[in-house]
């Protein structure tokens, strides 16, 4: 719903922020790397990620989008919510956490507070092979990058049209092999509504 705040920090604390955009406040939850990274009293923009629950809207932030995007792999996870999710990301940087995924690193992942090895394992076991592929596509060319946009704003947009997430998912793989992967976001789309 919020795609990201873009104001003047007004107060910093190793948890959370507040900015002011407009008049209004808005108390952000980050982690100790987007933490490290701000200036108090300067202009910031943080990718932000709104979680509701019946008693509450948190607001949760971050000074990538890289580390937005781990941050929403973590939390697809059974177990782990946001509140985890975030301090996974205060304890080890974005690389660190894709290669202790990748590598199937449980005692790095298990140092973190609150994570215990069946966590560890559920975390390695189901994001796996997605960090994979994103390492891959991180390690090749701007037009493959460019792709990889492409492939996850479809993805996220039949993902609201109703599609489940591994059903999206294989669809579009599936029309990137047969077509190629220089199709546009809503031609990929369109292809991805026809074949369903």
């Amino acid at each position: 719903m919020i795609a990201y705040i873009d104001g003047k920090l007004t107060y910093k604390d190793p948890t959370f922020v507040i900015i002011e955009v407009g008049g209004v406040g808005y108390q952000i939850k980050i982690s100790l790397n987007t933490y490290a990274g701000l200036t108090e009293g300067e202009r910031c923009k943080l990718f932000t990620f709104l979680h509701i629950k019946e008693d509450a809207h948190t607001l949760y932030g971050f000074s990538e989008l890289s580390e937005k995007n781990i941050f929403l792999h973590l939390i697809s996870i059974s177990g782990v919510g946001p509140n985890t999710g975030l301090m996974i990301l205060s304890s080890l940087s974005v690389a660190e956490i894709q290669q202790a995924i990748v590598r199937e690193d449980v005692p790095t992942i298990q140092r973190i507070k609150g994570i215990g090895v069946k966590t560890a394992q559920r975390l390695i076991l189901e994001l796996k092979d997605k960090l994979k592929k994103e390492v891959l596509l991180d390690q090749t060319n701007v037009s493959v990058t460019a792709h990889n946009t492409n492939q996850n704003e479809a993805l996220s947009a039949l993902i609201t049209l109703g599609f489940a997430r591994t059903v999206a998912e294989k669809t579009l793989d599936a029309i990137i092999k047969r077509e190629g992967n220089h199709l546009t976001v809503e031609a990929l789309i369109k292809l991805a509504l026809k074949s369903s």
